[in-house]
């Protein structure tokens, strides 16, 4: 597993970081714990997670996903090995005073996660989503705070527009606060939206980047057919956040164009989106799932797959032919 460098932090983290929405929800501990060992035993060297996963899940069990990586953590994994990040900022209970970027709610929220987490410190802490309600200013001086107190090492955000990332760095810069090191985003071979404005804005600032959603929710696994029943935990039920994304004709036929190419070459179409998500220069790393050790040792092979030029621009031309709501819409991840 071939390590870089997450920014200008000097944090060196696994090309591929282990993405845990699922643990407690579709993977039970024992599942998760079977993912997080091979993750580890694989080179991940950082795992990714948010007070409110898992998701989807039933009312109550948010916070669930940090419990069991806390529990995983305590059962024999070195800590000083394994970098942790995590999130804040949705609402983890209903009701508006459970969410948000404000002073009280990110130092409950921090204690929470350090607590389900059995750790002192979370290595990454990431602002979920923003708060157009709490000044910057607040959000900022308390994540400062939480960094000068040793419960967080480095700040970052989490589906940020760059505007608003620009701004927090403007805010960090002229109040000498902790500064934003690093910016997760959803991006994958049919949702190019990071490149517009937000990769030359970190490229610009030294922000890692981190990526998730690498696989278009599944469907980059060539599994799905357009005509098949809407199933799976990400498109079967009728509020999903991808099935309304995904689930159009135009997405189909990018699956289809993909599968003539690689599918005579028997080339796996997850190892096609990991390999072309790899090749881009500037990502730290990529946030991968799984809800079964195969499914994670097939997605971890895509590491070694080689695009050749032709195969590359395939990929890159894609991206032009997707519906414009798969464009421009925010994740609720």
């Amino acid at each position: 597993m071939k390590l870089r460098p997450l920014g200008r932090t000097g944090l060196m983290v696994s090309e591929i970081g282990l993405g845990t929405i699922a643990f407690g929800g579709t993977c039970d501990e024992k599942t998760s714990f079977a993912l997080l060992d091979l993750a580890r035993d694989s080179g991940i060297n950082w795992i990714d997670t948010a007070d409110v996963y898992p998701s989807p899940g039933p009312q109550g069990c948010q916070g669930g996903t940090e419990e069991i990586i806390g529990h995983w953590l305590k059962s024999g994994a070195k800590r000083s090995e394994i970098m942790i990040a995590s999130k804040a900022g949705k609402a983890i209970l209903p009701g508006f005073k459970q969410r948000g970027l404000s002073k009280k709610h990110l130092i409950a929220a921090c204690e929470a996660s350090l607590k389900r987490l059995m750790t002192d410190y979370l290595d990454l802490y990431f602002l979920h989503t923003p708060d157009t309600e709490t000044p910057l200013e607040e959000t900022l001086r308390t994540l400062d705070d939480l960094v000068g107190q040793g419960k967080v090492r480095h700040i970052g955000v989490s589906n940020f527009s760059a505007s608003r990332l620009n701004e927090g760095l403007r805010v960090s810069n002229d109040m000498n606060l902790t500064r934003f090191s690093c910016v997760q985003s959803r991006y994958n071979l049919f949702y190019r939206d990071l490149e517009r404005d937000l990769l030359p804005l970190c490229q610009r600032e030294r922000l890692g980047v981190t990526v998730y959603n690498p696989l278009a929710a599944g469907l980059l696994s060539g599994k799905y057919r357009f005509e098949d029943a809407r199933s799976g935990a990400r498109f079967g039920n009728s509020q999903g956040f991808y099935r309304e994304a995904y689930w159009q004709k135009p997405v189909f036929e990018g699956i289809d164009a993909l599968r003539s190419v690689f599918g005579p070459r028997q080339i796996p179409l997850v190892h096609v989106a990991l390999a072309w998500l790899l090749r881009q220069p500037d990502l730290s790393s990529i946030v991968l799932g799984a809800t079964s050790i195969h499914q994670l040792q097939e997605s971890l092979e895509g590491r070694l797959q080689e695009l050749s030029r032709d195969d590359i621009a395939l990929c890159d031309s894609l991206a032009g032919k997707m519906p414009k709501q798969l464009k421009s819409r925010t994740t609720d991840r």
